[in-house]
């Protein structure tokens, strides 16, 4: 089977590593992908954009599946328009992306559905968000309705935090994402993700993770993509994640099929573990980044026909096989990120990395002349697979040190939340 996967980050180049082992796999086209996903396939020079023109290269090269790693091409429709022209396509139409495009549309499917998630406000003008801020008070969470990856969010514990946030989303620091915002009850507990496989009937639990999203140790300064995480997540015992099931996921479900709007693809369920239990606080259309290369290097099943089964609207009776290791991935990020940083630097010493419990996930990377140059903000996921979570967090933290990139940074506690309820 000949698959296109679309992405060019560390997502993709999991997805990458892991299609590539498949024994289903004859070709892999990956668009546009990055410095370290050359050896897993062919990098046609295709604009992902136009969707004219990703149909017509799906039809030149008899591609049996399309996968679609990042959110804004699913915003934009492209599973759609796939489809319409018969190509077997994992992830989910525009409609259904809206689950992740506008959390305002979420709350109003949780309000529908009796999802347990915080209360909120829904707001179009500044001045109205401020005033609702006030009367309500902090600590509270301000959030960009549309898409911002992953930092148009703000967890402010001072009414005066909150105002300046507002002010932040309609005044353009997160574009068009955030015209519109969503104010939120801050909600106290533990934070997890927990993953499902859909067909748009039918969820199979994909493993669970917790990342980090703070810039620096001890989940301090701004909010960044993930700077790395970590599976399976002990805090979601089996009994959660069957009530998250129960009561989140699969009401979601039933919401979107009865709105005409099935889901098809991967959820990805950010939740808080309350004193009142699981909150959803948000959902995904896509696998998390950094949280896909942790869930990859611990899935043993065949990833292809899990994805074809969601895309064929087959995955009843599936299951996935996982190993009982503990995966753990530090991203390394460019110095400055989330803000301002250099472009164009080299970095050395990657091959010695690669054995069979490190893998290194290239994200915001180029290939230029056989070297690796970083060009993004995050742009490696250093990565292990060992049987605790002590022994995977030295393994990841050994890795990282080997790496020779003094134009980048990386959290030092990556983990440590785990290595902690190991020794308890």
């Amino acid at each position: 089977m000949n698959i296109l996967l679309i992405g060019s980050g560390g997502r993709e180049h999991a997805l990458a590593w892991k299609i590539h082992h498949s024994p289903l796999l004859d070709r892999l086209f990956i668009a546009p992908g990055n410095g370290g996903t050359r050896p897993y396939g062919e990098h046609p020079d295709l604009d992902v954009a136009d969707h004219g023109a990703v149909v017509e290269f799906c039809r030149a090269n008899e591609i049996g599946l399309v996968v679609i790693g990042p959110e804004a091409p699913l915003v934009a429709g492209l599973a759609d328009d796939l489809r319409e022209a018969g190509f077997a396509t994992f992830g989910p139409s525009a409609a259904a992306a809206q689950l992740e495009g506008s959390k305002q549309f979420t709350k109003a499917l949780c309000e529908r559905k009796a999802i347990p998630t915080a209360a909120s406000g829904h707001f179009t003008d500044a001045a109205k968000a401020r005033e609702y801020i006030t009367m309500v008070g902090a600590p509270i969470v301000v959030k960009a309705d549309g898409l911002a990856a992953g930092k148009g969010v703000t967890v402010a514990m001072t009414v005066e935090e909150a105002h300046a946030a507002v002010d932040d989303c309609f005044d353009g620091s997160f574009g068009s994402a955030g015209a519109e915002v969503v104010i939120e009850a801050y909600l106290e507990g533990e934070e997890a993700s927990a993953f499902f496989l859909c067909d748009g009937k039918n969820a199979l639990p994909f493993g669970t993770a917790q990342d980090h999203k703070r810039a620096y140790d001890g989940d301090t300064g701004p909010n960044t993509g993930g700077m790395g995480a970590y599976s399976p997540a002990p805090v979601l015992t089996p009994e959660l994640e069957a009530e998250v099931m129960q009561r989140i996921v699969q009401p979601t479900l039933d919401g979107m099929a009865e709105a005409g709007t099935p889901f098809s693809g991967v959820l990805y369920a950010g939740l808080m573990l309350s004193a009142d239990g699981p909150q959803l606080i948000e959902y995904n259309v896509r696998f998390g980044d950094p949280e896909c290369q942790v869930l990859m290097v611990r899935l043993e099943s065949d990833l292809v026909p899990l994805l074809l089964s969601c895309a064929n609207g087959d995955l009843a009776g599936q299951s996935a096989e996982w190993s009982d290791d503990f995966a753990l991935t530090i991203v390394m990020a460019a110095k400055g990120y989330p803000g301002a940083y250099e472009k164009g630097t080299r970095i050395t010493a990657l091959d010695a990395l690669y054995d069979d419990q490190i893998e290194v996930f290239h994200a915001g990377t180029e290939a230029r002349d056989e070297r690796i140059h970083a060009i993004g903000g995050r742009v490696l996921a250093v990565t292990s697979k060992a049987p605790t979570a002590t022994e995977a967090q030295q393994l990841a933290y050994y890795a990282v040190e080997e790496v020779n990139w003094p134009e980048g940074f990386w959290r030092t506690d990556i983990g440590a939340r785990a290595v902690e309820r190991e020794k308890s």
